[in-house]
């Protein structure tokens, strides 16, 4: 999906680890939200309650669930990460990403 319409965005944005990687929040008329943002090249661990699909448009970089081992996205791909898991990355170029908030 390369446009979102009829939306909300919220203005304010998420900001992590000392601005280096940072969202915005996009609210959809089912109530299912998302956020679109940008990583920039560094080493990052997240923790979620909810289980995502992070989608990566742009950029090369690693990606370890718990319990697996390292996977390598490099240009796009998409991961899944279960509800209340935490998950670690080694983004190498800046990274363009959509997560997707999913109902279990």
């Amino acid at each position: 999906m390369s446009q979102i319409e009829n939306v909300t965005i919220i203005k304010k944005a998420n900001v992590y680890f000392d601005g280096k990687v940072t969202s915005r929040t996009v609210l959809f008329p089912d109530g299912t939200k998302k956020t679109l943002g940008i990583m920039l090249p560094g080493e990052y661990e997240f923790s979620t309650s909810l289980k995502e699909e992070m989608e990566i448009a742009a950029g090369n970089l690693e990606y370890k669930l718990d319990g697996q081992d390292w996977q390598t996205i490099d240009g796009s791909g998409v991961f899944y990460v279960p509800a209340n898991e935490k998950f670690q990355l080694k983004v190498h170029t800046v990274a363009d990403y959509c997560c997707s908030y999913l109902a279990e």
